[in-house]
């Protein structure tokens, strides 16, 4: 500023950015650093600038041969009275943490590891040096989706599984952080609270479990939990079966699937909930399944990295084979009529079923979805579809592949949505036409993102499935009218 002279900074390292963020100034002045994402997102840097010379240097650096996950999978924890960064990376398969050294990027230890990710770090004690944190995956024999309370050390030592119930869980501490309430349930079974001891996770006292007789006198019953192997005969899926209240035997009923297959997340679940849309669904005479297939989130990096430039592919392969699975074990699902429907990503995923599946699925609704993603909200498509546009991105198009509809398609818009354009659909309207395609269509004036899911549109949704995909019955072909 003495000089009022420009120092320009070296950009070698930082030449194509998506996104320039998390400015740190060094305590002195005399350097910052900031993280350098990639256009792609396969790279993801912390960079430290010298603010005398321009002078650029990486600290850390994710590499990926697919995408970095640098929206959901980037934890980040500044430690400056001892300068020291927790780094959270998927780099050995599973998402884990690190500790690195600040100042000069040095790798001090990977805090956690093994066949099990990180799914949220809950606090961070840096007087006893622990960090306190809910695993997925961690507990033996459980649903690897169930979150369990844990603790380490800094250095990846003292790892302890605080929480020990065969469900998914939430924890609420003291104020002094001795105690904590620990409130876990299954789809199948309501919440149980528990006290524990924050030092090891010992029980102390059972404190209540959620009464639900008048719940099931009413005739509510809960979803079953269900697992089948997936597409390489070895990876466990899991979801859950959604039967109706008055379930008759002898009868067979229509499958129809709530599908959501973004790869931002898992979406089957885990813990107790009415989940009244697929029981109030159910009870128009269908047995609604869930299911989270291969391309979804929190497993293993693997796992994940099946939705890269793929985003067409929505699980489906694993999703057939769980529900031939499940028809196997139960007669009552009848595999000639499924139907599928979804929103936004779930309503390109619906859609996707008839254009590339339309030997298994007969009947979709498709609400509000991103069907093209060369349009839409750049950095949800780019993050999995990849950077430069190219030949991949027709082909997981929806508008482009609307010629190879099978079955019966019911889209949905609303005129007004801000999430995905309404256009989006409107092109896949076009692109049917011209493929000469019967097909039903439904646009909202003044509705907005979602609008299938209001009570209107699951009306429709419901009545499209009835005459497409009949009542239950011992007949096995599916309607044509």
């Amino acid at each position: 500023m003495e000089g009022r002279r420009n120092i320009p900074i070296d950009s070698n390292l930082c030449s194509l950015p998506w996104s320039f963020d998390d400015v740190r100034w060094s305590s002195d002045g005399t350097y910052f650093t900031f993280q350098y994402n990639q256009r792609g997102h396969q790279i993801l840097r912390l960079i430290r600038i010298e603010a005398a010379t321009g002078k650029a240097t990486t600290l850390i650096e994710e590499a990926s041969a697919t995408y970095v996950d640098y929206a959901h999978k980037a934890f980040r924890s500044y430690l400056d009275d001892t300068k020291e960064l927790i780094w959270g990376s998927e780099r050995d398969g599973w998402y884990h943490l690190y500790l690195y050294d600040s100042e000069t990027g040095k790798l001090k230890n990977q805090i956690t590891q093994g066949q099990w990710i990180v799914r949220k770090v809950e606090y961070i004690d840096t007087d006893r040096r622990q960090i306190w944190f809910y695993a997925g995956g961690i507990a033996t024999g459980q649903d690897p989706y169930y979150q369990h309370l844990c603790r380490v050390d800094f250095d990846g030592s003292g790892l302890i599984q605080l929480t020990q119930g065969d469900g998914t869980h939430e924890c609420s501490f003291s104020p002094n952080r001795q105690y904590f309430v620990d409130k876990y349930s299954r789809v199948d079974m309501p919440p149980v609270f528990e006290l524990r001891a924050c030092q090891d996770g010992s029980f102390i006292m059972p404190l209540e479990t959620a009464d639900v007789t008048d719940l099931h006198a009413a005739g509510w019953r809960a979803p079953e939990r269900f697992v089948a192997k997936g597409r390489d005969g070895v990876t466990d899926i899991f979801g859950i079966i959604v039967r109706p209240s008055n379930l008759e035997p002898g009868f067979t009923y229509p499958i129809v699937e709530a599908i959501y297959a973004g790869p931002q997340d898992s979406f089957v679940p885990k813990a107790f909930g009415l989940q009244l849309e697929l029981t109030q669904l159910a009870d128009q005479g269908f047995i609604v399944v869930k299911i989270d297939g291969m391309g979804t989130s929190n497993r293993s990096k693997a796992f994940h990295d099946v939705s890269w430039k793929n985003l067409s592919d929505g699980g489906f392969p694993d999703r057939k084979l769980w529900i031939k699975s499940a028809s196997e074990k139960y007669p009552e699902m009848d595999l000639s009529r499924i139907g599928i429907f979804g929103g936004s990503a779930g309503g390109q995923n619906a859609l996707a079923a008839l254009l590339f599946y339309g030997d298994f699925y007969y009947a979709a609704v498709a609400d509000c979805g991103c069907h093209d993603n060369r349009m839409d909200k750049v950095w949800w498509n780019e993050l999995y579809m990849g950077w430069p546009i190219e030949e991949h991105y027709a082909a997981n198009s929806n508008v482009t592949n609307a010629h190879r509809l099978q079955g019966k398609l019911f889209l949905v818009a609303g005129e007004l949505d801000t999430n995905v354009d309404p256009s989006s659909t409107m092109q896949v309207v076009n692109a049917l036409i011209k493929a000469d395609k019967d097909f039903d269509l439904l646009i909202v004036p003044g509705g907005g993102h979602g609008i299938g899911s209001s009570e209107y549109g699951k009306r429709r949704r419901d009545d499209f499935f009835l005459r497409h995909l009949g009542k239950p019955s011992t007949r096995s072909t599916p309607s044509t009218d």
